[in-house]
């Protein structure tokens, strides 16, 4: 049966539990065990495909179409174990199945209350949808002591009640804050923040200290005599330069054997050698390449996290480092801005939303086109690369995308109807914004003899969406004419997928997001050939 780890967060936001998590789920793999990883997330959003990339960052965009929190990539990308929409849940889906359970009266005229109805529903979401996993780590968003993360809490401190201790941990990751002006590491915030815990009725197991500074075994000693657990259970978790030195960190202060000995479990010694052989190349590159990212939330970069991480991964293929240069899209909508592109290896404009920078980016297409520099457009990045072609080369000076307004030539414009399986979806202007777009994993036929059936090496592939517009297949004649191929395409051939440019270096533009499935261990193809094509340019430079 399967164990369960509950991870919580205290004293400050932004701890890392999210790695944590992963890390932890990659160390127990290495050790032979089968895991599944999870997010609880208290905001009241149905899910974060409305919020703002600057409150939220990133949406992560799972095979079967779930909007998921930016965790849910570190939980993939270390572990391998492809998320599903029930690994991750919001208070506002919580409440919306209670309301429709109370709607249809499956309550039996019951006063419906965040006891026992809630936090039933929360235990359901964690025991639910599991096969043969050996441990199911359970991530709880937000910071202990927040009020909508009270019901969370009381769900798990339940679950470790009916659990037991043999098939339940808790994890709480905490601050240990360094006070200049004393030069002495403080402890009382984490004593705090335990104590906080412990008012809910939840008594830590493990608690993970972060920290800038090494953690002295005297403050260990005293953290865990105030806090009521083992010196041994006490893990720092200090500063680190790459996020994949996050596994080898955590098993060498000992938080895998911590877990383990928890459970009783006499197993060996975790083969981390994978991801040594990754932090070998990240430390030690042959090269540098330099790529431009021209985006709209540039000002955050955890809007970009997959995104980031797998040019990482391209560099680690190639056995170079990726430098990225963030660029706002909006100051190439300025004359005699776009020169700062002109030190860059490769180009890569991403997804994004709204007209606000567009000018920019499709300023930034047409520099890569016109100088031979190796461009990648993903989603909105391939939008705009249509758009700058059939400006600029197929003769329609007014083209442009009905998310704007009413273009003469409309090459990109709004997705009324597509097929899902064996059904069709419908959509208009005036549906809902959240949770209407083309989601998830579709597949794509790729054309013989184009760049990109050689850089995969298949017929067919499958990748992941998250876009409501799309390039208009009408208008597939015109623009092959102009010398822009049309690579990749849904089944039934009306789904424009890849775009490229033959007469090109390397010019490759996709509708999906190609980010969402690459792995240290498995980098994505696309950004393998991508970063490859930058260090062929950086020779040329």
């Amino acid at each position: 049966m399967a164990r369960f780890i509950f991870i919580t967060g205290g004293v400050v936001s932004s701890l890392g539990k999210g790695l944590c998590s992963a890390a932890l789920g990659a160390l127990l793999q290495a050790r032979g065990f089968k895991v599944r990883l999870r997010k609880l997330d208290p905001y009241l959003n149905v899910d974060p495909g409305t919020m703002s990339p600057y409150q939220h960052g990133e949406v992560y965009v799972t095979d079967d179409g779930a909007e998921t929190d930016l965790d849910l990539g570190h939980y993939e990308r270390f572990t391998g174990v492809p998320a599903r929409k029930s690994d991750n849940v919001t208070t506002g889906q919580l409440y919306s199945k209670v309301l429709a359970r109370e709607r249809r009266g499956e309550y039996l005229g019951a006063t419906v209350q965040v006891i026992p109805h809630v936090t039933d529903a929360i235990k359901s979401f964690v025991l639910g949808d599991l096969a043969d996993e050996d441990f199911v780590i359970c991530e709880i968003g937000g910071t202990v002591g927040d009020i909508e993360g009270l019901p969370f809490l009381e769900a798990i401190r339940q679950l470790g009640n009916e659990l037991g201790r043999e098939r339940s941990l808790f994890i709480h990751c905490t601050l240990i804050p360094y006070i200049a002006a004393a030069g002495e590491l403080k402890t009382k915030p984490t004593q705090h923040s335990v104590k906080e815990l412990q008012s809910v009725g939840i008594k830590p197991d493990i608690l993970v200290c972060r920290s800038e500074r090494e953690i002295p075994n005297e403050d260990r000693r005293k953290i865990g005599l105030f806090c009521n657990v083992r010196e041994e259970a006490v893990i720092p978790a200090l500063d680190v330069h790459s996020i994949y030195a996050v596994p080898r960190a955590y098993h060498e202060e000992g938080l895998d054997d911590e877990v383990c000995r928890h459970f009783g479990l006499d197993v060996g010694q975790p083969g981390l050698e994978n991801w040594d052989r990754i932090m070998g190349r990240i430390d030690e590159p042959d090269g540098e390449v330099t790529i431009g990212v021209v985006g709209k939330y540039v000002s955050l970069l955890d809007a970009y996290k997959s995104l980031a991480e797998s040019l990482t991964h391209g560099g680690i293929a190639n056995n170079v480092k990726v430098k990225v240069s963030w660029l706002d899209s909006e100051i190439f909508e300025k004359e005699g801005t776009l020169q700062q592109l002109e030190g860059v290896h490769g180009i890569l404009v991403p997804g994004g939303f709204g007209e606000r920078g567009a000018e920019g980016k499709i300023a930034a297409a047409r520099f890569a086109r016109e100088h031979q520099v190796p461009y990648f457009g993903i989603c909105f990045g391939m939008q705009m690369a249509v758009i700058e072609a059939a400006r600029n080369l197929a003769a329609m000076p007014e083209a442009g995308s009905t998310e704007f307004g009413n273009p003469a030539d409309p090459v990109v414009g709004l997705m009324t109807e597509w097929s899902q399986g064996n059904r069709i979806e419908r959509r208009n202007s005036e549906s809902d914004l959240g949770g209407t777009m083309r989601l998830g994993a579709y597949p794509c036929v790729l054309k013989e003899d184009s760049r990109v059936r050689e850089i995969y090496g298949e017929d067919s592939i499958s990748e992941r969406h998250r876009h409501r517009f799309e390039v208009n297949i009408n208008y597939r004649e015109s623009l092959e004419k102009a010398g822009l191929l049309f690579s990749g395409l849904s089944p039934d051939g009306e789904l424009p997928e890849i775009v490229e440019l033959p007469s090109h270096p390397w010019f490759v533009g996709v509708q999906f997001h190609p980010e969402l499935k690459s792995r240290p261990f498995d980098p994505h193809p696309l950004f393998t050939s991508f970063v490859a094509a930058a260090v062929e340019q950086s020779r040329l430079v």
